[in-house]
C-alpha cells in the first residue's frame, strides 16, 4: 500500500488528521478539527510533514506518488466548489501556506492567488464582476511568487507601486484604478524577468510545485534556522503545507480580512481583541501599509458577521480550552476562517489568563501550572519604569508589547548583533520589521517601529519573546541613510540612548530610571499552586543581603550558594586582602585576616538576620588568588609603598601567582590546604555571626561548602579546620547552634568517589558550572569562542553552560547522587550552578532526586514554576 502523503479537509469531511499535529502540523490539524466542529472554513488539503522531510533526503525532490496524489486532492477541491484551477471562465484559486507542528508565525513562507495567469485573470474578472479585484489580486500574486519562488528582491514590487501611487495621484493601494493595476501588472513582469532571468510562469500546476518548493525549502531558511534556535525547536520536524481555496477580502467594501485573539495577549483581559481592513487581503494587516480597525468598530459595521465570529471564537475557546489567535476573511458579506492556534501572549496575560481559566471552569490548577512558560516568566522580573521618574515623552505608538526597556538606537538587525557583541545594550528602530529582522530582535532590547498595528509583525515577535514594543508611531521620522530618528525638532542619532515604555507606547529620550517589579495578583497565585505541586526545594544564589531579601520576597527558601569572595571586593577590604596575600609567611597572614574577619563576620550577621532561620549554604574561598592582586601600574606601586616594598619586587609576586590554566590550579580546597588559616578565619565569622544571632535569640541556620573537593582526605582536612573553629566558638561564646559541613561536587572525580566522600560530607551541591567545564574539557571563559558554531552545525543541541548535558555531566550528577546515598540515605543534595534556574535542567534535577536547586534572586519564581510541572510530568 502507497503511503499517503495529502489530507483533505472542507465541504464537512476530513480524512481523519485533526488529531495528529505531528503529522499535517498545527496549522493542518486545526483547520480539519474546524471542519469537523462545523466552522466554516475554505476547502483544501494539507500535505504532510513527512513529505517535506522525504524532500530534503531525496535530494529536495519530490517523494513518488506526491505529484498524484496532489492532483487527486486538486480534483476534490474542484468538486467541493463547482470550479476548474486555473480555468479560464471561472478559476479556482488556491493558496500555499506552511504549517510546523509548533508555531513559527512569520518564519516560513505564504503565497496568496495561485492559478492567476494572463487568461485566468479576464475569467475571474468576468465571473466576480469585478475586474478591479481580480487585476489587484493578480499583481499581489506576481509579487508574492515572484518574491518567494523566484527570488526577486521585493523591495522592486514596492518602489514599482510607489511610483504608479504617485503618479496617479493617490495615497493607497486600494484607490488604484483597474487600468493603473493592469498596467502594474506588466511592469511586475518585467520586473520578475529580468531580476530572476525567467518569464513569470502561466501553468497552474507549476507554480503549485514551485510554491510547494519554496514552503520546504523555507524550513530550512535562516529566519526559520534561527526562531528554531531560540525556541529549542528540532530541526527534522520539517513542515506541512495547506493548498487551501482562496477566498477573498479584496472584493469590496463587503469584504474584508483580519486577525483576532479571543483574550487580550498583551493584558489577558477577557475581551474581543483584533484588528480588521476592508477591502484588503490578509498581509495587509499585518504589512503595515494601512491602518487597521479595532474588532469592535466590525460591530458596528457588520453586526451580522461581528455576532458570527463571537460565536465561533467562543466554540474554538470551549474545545481547546486556550486562547485562539484567529484569521478570518469576509468575502462579499460571508465570514470564512482561515486559522485557529494557541495565541502568542505576553507572560503577563499568559499567567492572568491561566488563572482566569482556572477561576471559569475551563481548566484545572494543574494545566493551569503546566500553561505558562517558566522562561516567559523572566519578562516578569525584571524593572519597569520608575513611577517617580521626571521625563519627557517625546513620541507616542501603540503599546503592543508591555515593559519597559532601554538601549542605544540601532536601525538594522545586523547592527543590533554586532552591538551587542561589543558589550551594548540597544533599541532596535525600524520603519517596521520582517522575519528577515528575527537575528537583531533576539538580542535588541526592545522595538520601535513607525508602522504597523498591535497584530502587526513586531508586535507578535515582541509578546512572544517577552520584549516592550512601541509599534505604529507615526510620529517618528526615521532615515536609514542618515542613520537618524526624528520627533518633531528632536533628532537622535545611532547609538544614542533611547527608553521604551512598551506599556504606555511611549517613546522617552536618554536612559530612565527603573524600579523592581512586586510579585502579587495572579502571579502570586500562579506561585502559590506551583507550590502546591513540586516537590523540589527552591533557594538563591546571593552573596548581600538585598540579594537575599529580593529572592525571599520571590520564595526562596534558603540561599543555595553565598560566594564569600564577594565580599573582599568592597571598599578597603580589597587592601587587606591583598596584603594577606603578599604576606611574607603565616604570621603575616594571619594579622591581615584578623582585620578582615569583622568585615566576613557583619556581612554573615546581615545575611543570616535577612533569612530569618532558613538554611544559607556558605563556600568557603574559591577562586584562585591571582584573581585579587592589582594589574595596573599605578595600584601596584601605591600598594607596594604601603607595604614597604618597591613595585618591582611586588611586580614579582604578581608574576608568580599567574598560572598556566588558573581554573585548575590553586585554588577551592587547594587553597584550605596550603593556607588553613584562610579557612579558618572565615568559619570563625561565620561561627561568631551564628553565635552572636543564636544569643538574640535568632534562627541560624549555617551550612558551610568546601569547593572543589576530589578526594576524601582533601574534605577530611578542611572540615576539621571548620569543626574545630565551631567547638572553640561555642565554648567562647557558651552558646550552641546547628551547622553542617558538607562540599561541593564540580571535579569529576568527586562524583566518581562519593561514596568515600559521603562519609564525611553532610550535603552535597553539585557546582553544575565547573562539572560542565571539566567534563566537556571546555574553558567557560573561552567556549564562546566556538559553541555557537557547535550549535549551528548540530553538534550541540544547547549551550551546556546554560541548559545542562543531560546524557554526560547529568550521567555524573546521577552517579553523584546514587553513590553518595548509597553511603548516607539521607544525604542533603542539592545544585547552585546557574543551571539551577534552567527549566529543562530542573526538570532532570527533579528525576535525579535532588532536594533543591538554587539559583540568581530573580530566576527564583522561574525555578518554582520548572519544578512544578516537573512534578506534574514525573510524580515522586
Amino acid at each position: 500500500m502507497s503511503t499517503k502523503w495529502v489530507y483533505f479537509f472542507g465541504d464537512g469531511q476530513t480524512d481523519g488528521q485533526e488529531n495528529d499535529r505531528n503529522l499535517v502540523g498545527g496549522k493542518g490539524a486545526n483547520l480539519a478539527k474546524m471542519v469537523t466542529l462545523g466552522i466554516p472554513v475554505p476547502s483544501g488539503f494539507t500535505i504532510s510533514t513527512e513529505a517535506c522531510t522525504e524532500f530534503y533526503k531525496n535530494g529536495e525532490k519530490w517523494v513518488d506518488g506526491l505529484e498524484e496524489q496532489i492532483k487527486e486532492n486538486i480534483a476534490r477541491l474542484e468538486k467541493a466548489m463547482g470550479a476548474k484551477f486555473g480555468d479560464k471562465e471561472d478559476p479556482l484559486l488556491l493558496s500555499v501556506r506552511s504549517g510546523a507542528r509548533v508555531s513559527m508565525p512569520g518564519m516560513m513562507d505564504t503565497v496568496l492567488n495561485l492559478g492567476l495567469n494572463d487568461d485566468s485573470v479576464e475569467g475571474l474578472a468576468k465571473k466576480s464582476g469585478n475586474p478591479r479585484f481580480a487585476w489587484d489580486s493578480y499583481r499581489r500574486f506576481i509579487h508574492m511568487y515572484g518574491d518567494v519562488v523566484m527570488g526577486v528582491e521585493h523591495t522592486l514590487f514596492e518602489n514599482a507601486m510607489d511610483e504608479l501611487k504617485a503618479r496617479e495621484g493617490v495615497e493607497l493601494d486600494n484607490e488604484l484604478s483597474t487600468e493603473a493595476l493592469q498596467e502594474l501588472v506588466e511592469v511586475y513582469k518585467g520586473i520578475v524577468k529580468e531580476s530572476a532571468g525567467e518569464l513569470f510562469p502561466d501553468d497552474p500546476f507549476e507554480q503549485i510545485r514551485g510554491s510547494v518548493d519554496a514552503v520546504f525549502r523555507s524550513w530550512n531558511g535562516a529566519r526559520a534556522i534561527r526562531y528554531r534556535q531560540l525556541n529549542h525547536i528540532p530541526h527534522d520536524w520539517g513542515t506541512a503545507v495547506n493548498i487551501q481555496t482562496m477566498v477573498f477580502g479584496n472584493m469590496g467594501e463587503d469584504s474584508g480580512t483580519g486577525v483576532a485573539f479571543t483574550r487580550d495577549p498583551a493584558t489577558g483581559e477577557n475581551i474581543f481583541y483584533g484588528e480588521y481592513l476592508m477591502n484588503a487581503q490578509g498581509e495587509d494587516v499585518v504589512a503595515g501599509t494601512r491602518t487597521p480597525h479595532p474588532i469592535s468598530d466590525l460591530k458596528e459595521e457588520m453586526p451580522e458577521i461581528y455576532n458570527q465570529l463571537v460565536d465561533i471564537y467562543k466554540k474554538l475557546e470551549e474545545h481547546y480550552r486556550e486562547m485562539q489567535d484567529v484569521e478570518f476573511t469576509i468575502q462579499e458579506g460571508t465570514l470564512y476562517m482561515l486559522q485557529t492556534r494557541a495565541g502568542k501572549r505576553t507572560a503577563t496575560a499568559a499567567v492572568k489568563m491561566a488563572v482566569d481559566m482556572v477561576e471559569e471552569g475551563l481548566i484545572d490548577k494543574k494545566t493551569a501550572v503546566l500553561r505558562v512558560d517558566p522562561q516567559q516568566l523572566d519578562q516578569l522580573l525584571h524593572p519597569m519604569i520608575d513611577p517617580d521618574a521626571k521625563y519627557d515623552v517625546i513620541g507616542t505608538g501603540l503599546p503592543a508589547s508591555p515593559g519597559a526597556a532601554a538601549g542605544r538606537i540601532v536601525f538594522t538587525a545586523d547592527e543590533a548583533e554586532e552591538w551587542v557583541e561589543r558589550g551594548e545594550t540597544v533599541i532596535l528602530v525600524r520603519l517596521e520589521t520582517s522575519p528577515e529582522d528575527i537575528g537583531g530582535m533576539a538580542v535588541a532590547e526592545g522595538f520601535l517601529t513607525a508602522r504597523g498595528g498591535m497584530t502587526s509583525h513586531a508586535a507578535v515577535v515582541a509578546r512572544g519573546m517577552g520584549k516592550c514594543c512601541v509599534a505604529g508611531c507615526a510620529a517618528a521620522q526615521i532615515d536609514y541613510a542618515n542613520k537618524t530618528l526624528t520627533f518633531g525638532e528632536t533628532v537622535l542619532k545611532e547609538g544614542d540612548w533611547i527608553t521604551l515604555n512598551g506599556t504606555a507606547g511611549e517613546v522617552i529620550a536618554g536612559k530612565i530610571p527603573m524600579v523592581e517589579v512586586q510579585v502579587e495578583g495572579s502571579f502570586a497565585v500562579l506561585m502559590e499552586w506551583a507550590d502546591e505541586f513540586r516537590v523540589l526545594g527552591i533557594r538563591t544564589n546571593a552573596d548581600t543581603p538585598n540579594d537575599s531579601q529580593v529572592a525571599l520576597d520571590f520564595g526562596a527558601e534558603g540561599i543555595g550558594l553565598c560566594r564569600t569572595e564577594h565580599m573582599f571586593f568592597e571598599g578597603e577590604r580589597i587592601a587587606v586582602m591583598r596584603q594577606m596575600i603578599f604576606a611574607q609567611d603565616q604570621a603575616g597572614r594571619e594579622k591581615a585576616l584578623e582585620k578582615l574577619l569583622p568585615y566576613q563576620r557583619d556581612d554573615f550577621i546581615e545575611i543570616f538576620s535577612t533569612m530569618k532561620g532558613l538554611p544559607v549554604t556558605i563556600r568557603l574561598l574559591d577562586p584562585p588568588l591571582h584573581e585579587f592582586v592589582p594589574q595596573d601600574q599605578a595600584t601596584i606601586e601605591r600598594l607596594a609603598q604601603e607595604m614597604g616594598l618597591s613595585s618591582s619586587a611586588l611586580k614579582a609576586r604578581i608574576d608568580s601567582l599567574e598560572e598556566t590554566n588558573p581554573m585548575l590550579g590553586h585554588r577551592g580546597c587547594r587553597i584550605g590546604i596550603t593556607y588553613p588559616e584562610i579557612y579558618a578565619m572565615q568559619a570563625r565569622a561565620i561561627f561568631e555571626a551564628a553565635a552572636e544571632l543564636t544569643k538574640k535569640g535568632e534562627e541560624v541556620f549555617p551550612e558551610v561548602m568546601i569547593p572543589l573537593v576530589g578526594t576524601l582526605e582533601e574534605l577530611e582536612v578542611t572540615k576539621k579546620i571548620c569543626v574545630d573553629v565551631a567547638e572553640t566558638v561555642m565554648k567562647e561564646k557558651d552558646v550552641e547552634f546547628k551547622y553542617l559541613v558538607g562540599t561541593m561536587i564540580e571535579v569529576p572525580r568527586a562524583c566518581i568517589v562519593a561514596d568515600s566522600v559521603a562519609d564525611q560530607a553532610e550535603f552535597f551541591s553539585f557546582g553544575t558550572n565547573d562539572l560542565t567545564q571539566m567534563v566537556f574539557g571546555f574553558s567557560r571563559d573561552d567556549a564562546g569562542t566556538f559553541l555557537p558554531e557547535y550549535i549551528d552545525q548540530g553538534i550541540l543541541e544547547r549551550d551546556p553552560f546554560q541548559t545542562l548535558d543531560q546524557v554526560g555531566v547529568g550521567s555524573m550528577v546521577e552517579m553523584g547522587v546514587e553513590k553518595g546515598r548509597a553511603t548516607n540515605p539521607e544525604l542533603k543534595i542539592g545544585v547552585c550552578g546557574e543551571h539551577g534556574g534552567d527549566p529543562a535542567s530542573v526538570e532532570f534535577f527533579h528525576r535525579a532526586g535532588l532536594d533543591y536547586v538554587s539559583c540568581s534572586p530573580y530566576r527564583v519564581p522561574i525555578a518554582r514554576l520548572a519544578a512544578a510541572q516537573a512534578n506534574i510530568k514525573n510524580p515522586r
